[in-house]
């Protein structure tokens, strides 16, 4: 059985490994795992997953993904030029802002790189994965590894801080909006637990309609909106404080952030 590597297991890092676990794609003592400090992953170790440095991993492993913070990438890959030598490895990062020449170069233009942006969602199956690479089998290579964790899409790399920022960045968005809405249906009479719940249920209702419908959005509104009904008053009042318009500009200003990260 392959043996899979996540090198930076912290948030996504630990969400993709607990994602390919779930669907079975791996059992845990084939996922190895390692971060800046180890002593944080001990409850990762009691549950089987193999915590060791990052220089054995990329030993043991056939698929190593790099889930590192930009400014780390470099210095990690230099470490680790000489053991990806010679040898048949996969390398998919998840680092935001860091090209695939730039990771080919730290690592010795000994091993193929495929990027890839998913978001944390992806421990539960519902991620939108975005995936960028250079060569056709490395990239099916990947969308075969990611597809059970959610929606996949092959993109050209120049889109990926796009896609960090509206798959990745996205879950942020979309979960204050929930929470927006959850406070609304508090001040109209539902306990938090219960507002939570119907938001949340909602919106995955909403997003649903779309996936299955392939509809633009309008369309699905027109449908729920009646002539003075109380719909469309709720919507043109959100409008006139600025809901859309305020969307986009959050999205474009974490988009020109972006460059900053390294």
């Amino acid at each position: 059985m392959r043996k899979i590597g996540i090198i930076g297991a912290g948030n996504i890092g630990m969400a993709i490994a607990k994602g390919l676990v779930r669907q079975k794609l791996v059992q845990p003592s084939h996922l190895y795992l390692s971060r800046k400090r180890n002593g944080l992953l001990v409850e990762q170790e009691k549950e089987g997953f193999p915590i060791t440095d990052n220089q054995n991993l990329v030993k043991e492993c056939d698929i190593i993904i790099l889930a590192v913070l930009p400014g780390q990438a470099q210095e990690v890959l230099t470490n680790l030029e000489g053991l990806m030598k010679g040898e048949e490895k996969l390398l998919i990062s998840v680092v935001s802002a860091v090209s695939i020449s730039e990771l080919k170069e730290w690592s010795g233009n000994h091993v193929e790189v495929v990027r890839v942006m998913p978001n944390t969602a992806v421990e539960y199956g519902a991620s939108m994965t975005c995936i960028a690479g250079e060569q056709e089998q490395a990239v099916n290579q990947v969308r075969e590894l990611f597809d059970p964790l959610g929606q996949t899409m092959v993109i050209k790399e120049q889109l990926m801080p796009a896609a960090t920022i509206l798959a990745a960045c996205g879950i942020a968005f979309f979960l204050r909006f929930i929470r927006a809405v959850s406070q609304g249906g508090i001040q109209i009479g539902f306990h938090a637990g219960e507002a939570g719940k119907i938001a949340a249920q909602t919106a995955m209702g909403a997003a649903e309609l779309l996936m299955q419908t392939e509809n633009h959005p309008e369309t699905e509104i027109d449908r729920v909106t009646t002539p003075m009904g109380c719909t469309i008053s709720g919507l043109n009042e959100m409008e006139h404080f600025g809901l859309s318009s305020s969307m986009i500009r959050g999205i474009v200003k974490s988009y020109s952030e972006i460059s900053d990260l390294k």
